[in-house]
């Protein structure tokens, strides 16, 4: 004869009933109050025999909750009783779910099952913490049968659902089970069909030792995107809003697209949260509709910064902006910046900036941003002395979701000092810039790519000449220890200016190394050439290399291990002449902003001049 039986959900069985004998003839059951022991709580320890499949034994003991219970939840005689009486279902459901149809389990306390009479006084009364013993045979382990596939109507074309990812044979275990049902259907979803249902019947035969899966897949129609709709705005252009979600409209259904437009209307920063969602039935027209619905985040915000170099001293930092001015999303920014307080008499070697920007996003009605920026500076450096007023348009434009080009106009007056030579600069310059960025985190990346390159034309009205300014920069961040403890994080810099003579490049426009965010160890724009009165002079040509060891120490706690490189030539050939090399360690402390970070460096190969030590202090890593 052969037995079957049906699970309607697999993992999830109907209630335990548990039987106790009757008492025997003529002997009576002791009432309630008589039977239960003093609620003192009862400690216990808990083992379980090696059944020889690893990843039973860790199902088992994920499963029980005589072992997940022991520390967080107190219990006593009567309630580890209980807990052990229920441990019989949860184990059985462990079996199950490794394929283990026929296994069986037993639990004892201090050598007795769990409904041996008078058991709870006894364990009540043990002065020691109470053994307790699982035990498991786990039998044979059933396998699949060949998997059925029906379609819902029959008929029903399922090309779009692809192959069932099970195979005949394999382990009949749970959890491949369920998840080759979730592949199914959203493989439909991803294909336009939002509606599509599939449903598993699972029959296990004990007779063959095989279980019988069968899925019901009804894909439901194709569909495509009505127009969207907003709702929740009460500040923002409806107009700009339909500019965000219009392209959705006509597109196939899939959540990756859903999900894209949900993305750009996030992007605008003026909402705090939007949702979307797609209706449950087509529209008369045969279309899905969708709402996204939005929350607007408050129209205004300050902002403070603050950072640290041995050198050159604390640098702060401030901001307020506008993040709706005209109903358009557009930005309105104003921030000022006071850096190398308290390096020298009163404020003359103290520099700043204010700066003014407004950036307005889906520009001409497209997925693009274009950002007004002027800007006032003082700049009192090693390397130079510069007053200087800077205006730029930048047009920015996402390619595809990793890869943004930004472009557009700039233009410079300023007035730059150098080894006592004064001098005026008119500079009118285009800034083209691809980046491509692929990491897991934008503040604390654990893994992927980040690619920047920029290439700059320039004009010098002083000398006549044009030269272009080029830089390529890529950092990549590997976890080593899969769970975002161990990360090694690695960057290169590489830049040629092209076109013109060191003399005829504005100081300012130079390459230079050192300090925080380049060569730690060294004074910031120390490395490369010097002028007759040993100042930095920069160059035109860099190299910067740097590999950094970020190891998690404890909760938001860790710590740094790291070694930069720099070398900056007089030539626009990139060469290793006079590189240089410094090292160090850092501490982090992870924040919601990102960690906080103090790293302290020593030059590996310093000259007269250079400082002994570096300490950088700062929000953010260093790369």
């Amino acid at each position: 004869m052969r037995l079957k039986f049906s699970l309607l959900l697999l993992g999830l069985t109907a209630p335990i009933v548990t039987t106790f004998p009757a008492s025997a003839p003529g002997q009576e059951t002791p009432p309630a109050e008589a039977t239960a022991p003093a609620e003192v709580v009862r400690s216990y320890e808990v083992s379980f025999n090696d059944t020889g499949d690893e990843a039973l034994d860790d199902a088992l003991r994920r499963a029980s909750a005589l072992q997940n219970l022991r520390e967080s939840v107190t219990v006593d005689a009567d309630g580890l009783i209980a807990r052990a009486i229920g441990d019989a279902g949860n184990l059985r459901d462990a079996l199950r779910s490794e394929g283990y149809y026929a296994g069986s389990s037993s639990v004892t306390l201090a050598g007795e099952a769990p409904d041996t009479p008078g058991l709870a006084q006894r364990l009540a009364a043990m002065p020691d913490p109470v053994p307790v013993v699982v035990r498991v045979e786990k039998g044979p382990q059933y396998k699949l049968a060949p998997v059925m596939v029906v379609a819902e109507p029959a008929g029903a074309s399922l090309a779009d659902a692809g192959d069932v990812p099970l195979k005949s044979g394999d382990a009949a275990r749970a959890q491949p089970i369920i998840d080759a049902q979730n592949t199914l259907g959203d493989r439909l979803r991803d294909t336009g069909h939002p509606f599509a249902a599939i449903t598993r019947r699972v029959v296990v035969d004990h007779d063959t030792r095989q279980m019988e899966v069968t899925f019901r897949v009804a894909p439901g129609p194709v569909a495509q995107f009505g127009m969207p709709e907003v709702t929740g705005q009460s500040q923002v252009k409806d107009g700009l809003l339909a500019n965000v979600v219009r392209p959705l409209a006509g597109k196939t259904y899939s959540q990756e697209e859903l999900d894209k437009t949900r993305k750009n209307l996030l992007d605008l920063g003026v909402f705090s949260t939007v949702r979307a969602r797609a209706a449950e039935r087509l529209d008369e027209s045969g279309a899905l509709p969708v709402t996204f619905t939005v929350v607007e985040r408050p129209r205004h915000a300050i902002g403070f910064g603050a950072a640290y170099e041995t050198r050159y001293g604390p640098t702060f930092s401030a901001f307020w902006e506008h993040r709706n001015l005209l109903g358009g999303a557009e930005k309105l920014r104003v921030e000022g910046e006071v850096n190398r307080l308290g390096t020298g008499d009163g404020v003359d070697n103290t520099g700043g900036r204010v700066g003014v920007s407004l950036k307005q996003p889906w520009f001409l009605g497209i997925n693009q941003t274009i950002t007004y920026n002027i800007a006032v500076l003082r700049e009192r450096l090693k390397a130079y002395d510069r007053d200087a007023f800077t205006a730029s348009i930048l047009l920015e434009r996402p390619v595809s979701e990793h890869l943004t080009l930004s472009y557009g106009p700039l233009g410079e007056i300023s007035r730059v000092t150098q080894d006592d030579v004064t001098t005026d600069y008119q500079l009118l310059g285009v800034l083209g810039q691809v980046r491509w960025e692929d990491v897991d985190n934008l503040l604390n990346p654990s893994r992927g790519l980040r690619v920047t390159a920029l290439a700059s034309p320039i004009y010098n009205f002083t000398d006549s000449e044009v030269f272009t300014r080029t830089r390529v920069q890529a950092s990549t961040y590997l976890d080593l220890s899969s769970d975002k403890g161990s990360i090694l994080a690695l960057r290169g810099v590489v830049g040629s200016i092209l076109g013109a003579s060191t003399n005829s490049v504005p100081p300012d426009k130079r390459f230079y190394s050192g300090g925080g965010g380049s060569v730690r160890g060294y004074s910031y724009q120390s490395i490369g050439p010097r002028t007759r009165n040993d100042e930095p002079r920069g160059g035109l040509s860099l190299i910067e290399a740097s590999v950094e060891l970020r190891q998690r120490i404890s909760g938001p706690w860790g710590m740094a291990a790291f070694v930069d490189a720099g070398s900056v030539g007089s030539d626009a050939t990139p060469k290793f002449d006079n590189l240089k090399l410094g090292a160090g360690l850092g501490v982090r402390y992870q924040t919601a902003i990102g960690p906080i970070r103090a790293d302290v460096a020593i030059p590996l190969n310093k000259e007269p001049g250079d400082s002994s030590f570096g300490l950088y202090i700062g929000i953010g890593q260093a790369f």
